[in-house]
């Protein structure tokens, strides 16, 4: 498989088969992402694995929390708030998909459940917990997704699903607290892995993508048609 095809094929799993992943395999992604590039070499990014009976455990302390109404002040707003113009409606379409492919409206119970959902890694076997040293700034921010887009470019190449989650930015002292974090650390976002369950009507849809000229602007390349990127 080469690169084009890995893009082409990843898409956020939110249904998965209960088989385990090798750790093996799980340790060669990563060591693997590692390889990602980062401003300076940093290399900032501090990944946490979960899989078995700690996963488990994880999966009910949060659930628990979560249905007995806890709330907790997130690492960051995932978010701008008053989203505009055309960003609202992409992230509405986006939402709508999902709703429908989950077989729910998009009313405050789907909201509940698919937020339970979230919160069990979508049965996937392993979950990721990708963490910075909260002294760095957004130029390192940039360097932690990319090396989680790597992880889940080799995902693919290796048979397995992904789905990222900066849903878990919202639970940073539960995670803190179950992982042992020192204070040092922010929890940027995690990442269900496994094998996708194909046959779920979740894992069915795919969301748009803007055609090119409508992100792109070229100079000293004409583009066709006179398009230009819109102001």
């Amino acid at each position: 498989m080469d690169v084009s095809e890995a893009v082409r094929r990843r898409h956020s799993v939110r249904a998965f088969l209960p088989d385990p992943v090798d750790p093996a395999l799980v340790r060669e992604i990563l060591e693997t992402a590692a390889r990602s590039p980062s401003g300076g070499n940093l290399q900032p990014w501090l990944v946490y694995v979960l899989a078995g009976a700690p996963l488990a455990e994880f999966k009910a302390t949060v659930r628990t929390r979560f249905e007995a109404g806890a709330v907790e002040k997130p690492e960051y707003a995932v978010y701008p708030p008053r989203l505009w113009e055309p960003l609202r409606a992409r992230r509405g379409r986006a939402a709508a998909q999902r709703y429908a492919a989950f077989g729910q409206g998009e009313g405050d119970e789907a909201q509940r459940l698919l937020q339970l959902r979230n919160y069990a890694f979508f049965d996937a076997p392993v979950g990721l917990f990708v963490c910075f040293d909260r002294r760095v700034g957004p130029p390192q921010w940039a360097d932690l997704g990319m090396f989680m887009q790597t992880v889940m470019l080799l995902a693919v190449e290796r048979g397995l699903g992904t789905c990222p989650q900066e849903i878990w930015a919202n639970w940073p002292r539960t995670i803190a607290s179950f992982l042992d974090l020192p204070e040092t650390h922010t929890v940027f976002a995690g990442m269900s892995l496994g094998y996708a369950d194909t046959a779920a009507p979740i894992n069915g849809f795919r969301t748009e993508r803007e055609p090119l000229e409508n992100f792109v602007r070229m100079l000293g390349s004409a583009m066709p048609d006179g398009a230009k990127l819109d102001a």
